[in-house]
């Protein structure tokens, strides 16, 4: 890594109190986008749909060229190519991502950075290898610590030139359910989701995720790249070294209902009895409650949850909301799992703005029929 001027690639910093979103966050907003909240309805979100970041470039890597090199701390250094990694083993398995900044621009103050609202999730079935054989096939040695995963993606973040990176301690590595996914409901991965390669890391937030893999490192040491000992990190203050972003703690986000204001996304219901539906998750924990409000937080009740699903998917719930009084309303969702954790109802700022899984909230106006 070298490191590049700050005027070139200012460091982080938060917003002024009435600081308005700027153009550099509009051009990262351009780029990167959120899961329309219609896609609630679906089990599986459509790949063009997906919420999409993307640090730096997309690389478009040739899949007749490309190779996944396996070095490092191993007696057998390994390279595949994709017709070689097609004919390995699969697994299959839906899996709900989130970014660990969803709900940003919601924070007060604001880290400048991408605007997130609440829309930074999919939920997709990816098919891959696991990366267990892999690693046998190369013999790890004696003494290996960290697992350092590369993708193709290059860039500066805060001074610093990088290709993307993210580390794992080797146990995690092999003991997790993580995997290197080669195809996105039932198709090859699109150029925004890492083709012809990425690590899907069920559980962890989206950074943990690497797209673009072209070469998986062991390490005899600790692994300090930036986006593990830097970018992705909850701290309350510049110099606070934190504690890393990990697991996605539990959100329940309800899909709005009626039709939206074009400008504000306000929603817009007749009188009468609603269906509200939605879709919960935690990386933590199964879900095991969703809790409805329709009175900015003030009262809550139950909603009835979906089947059960899959280990890593988002579950369905859904409440009948009777709406017969014309007026404004706020609708808020919060989720809990089976590991007691529940949503709070207000952030719980840290200064990247990381993990922040406070109440969705949707201003509804009823209208008589």
């Amino acid at each position: 890594m070298t490191t590049i001027d700050e005027e070139t690639s200012p460091r982080a910093r938060l917003a002024e109190p009435d600081e308005a979103i700027s153009l550099d966050e509009l051009r990262l907003a351009t780029r990167n986008h959120g899961m329309p909240l219609e896609m609630l309805d679906l089990d599986l979100t459509p790949p063009g749909l997906h919420y999409v970041l993307v640090h730096y470039d997309i690389p478009l890597l040739d899949p007749t060229s490309w190779r996944l090199e396996i070095d490092g701390h191993v007696e057998r250094p390994v390279s595949l190519d994709l017709a070689a990694l097609l004919g390995l083993p699969t697994v299959t398995h839906r899996v709900t991502l989130e970014c660990a900044g969803n709900g940003r621009a919601r924070t007060t103050p604001r880290p400048i950075s991408q605007p997130w609202l609440d829309e930074a999730v999919g939920t997709a079935e990816w098919t891959g290898v696991e990366l267990g054989p892999l690693l046998e096939r190369a013999g790890v040695r004696d003494g290996a610590i960290d697992v350092v995963f590369t993708g193709a993606d290059h860039g500066v973040e805060r001074g610093v030139e990088q290709d993307y990176q993210r580390g794992l301690p080797l146990d995690l590595a092999v003991s997790a359910p993580l995997f290197l996914a080669h195809t996105m409901n039932g198709q090859p991965l699109p150029p925004q989701h890492g083709a012809p390669l990425r690590l899907v890391m069920p559980g962890w937030y989206g950074m943990a995720h690497v797209k673009w893999l072209v070469r998986i490192t062991v390490l005899d040491r600790p692994f300090d790249g930036f986006q593990n000992e830097s970018a992705y990190r909850i701290k309350q203050d510049q110099g606070d070294p934190g504690e890393p972003v990990t697991r996605i703690l539990p959100r329940a986000m309800v899909r709005p209902p009626g039709f939206p204001d074009f400008q504000t996304r306000t929603r817009v219901v007749e009188a009468g009895t609603h269906r509200l539906t939605g879709r919960a998750w935690s990386g933590l924990a199964p879900i095991e409650r969703v809790e409805v409000s329709v009175d900015g937080g003030a009262t809550w009740a139950d909603a009835d949850l979906g089947p059960v699903p899959g280990p890593y998917e988002w579950r369905a719930w859904s409440s009948a909301w009777q709406a017969d009084e014309p007026g404004r309303y706020e609708l808020s969702v919060r989720a809990t799992d089976a590991a007691g954790n529940t949503q709070p109802l207000e952030q719980r700022w840290n200064r990247q703005a990381m993990a922040n899984n406070h109440v969705q909230r949707v201003p509804v106006v009823v209208r008589r029929r």
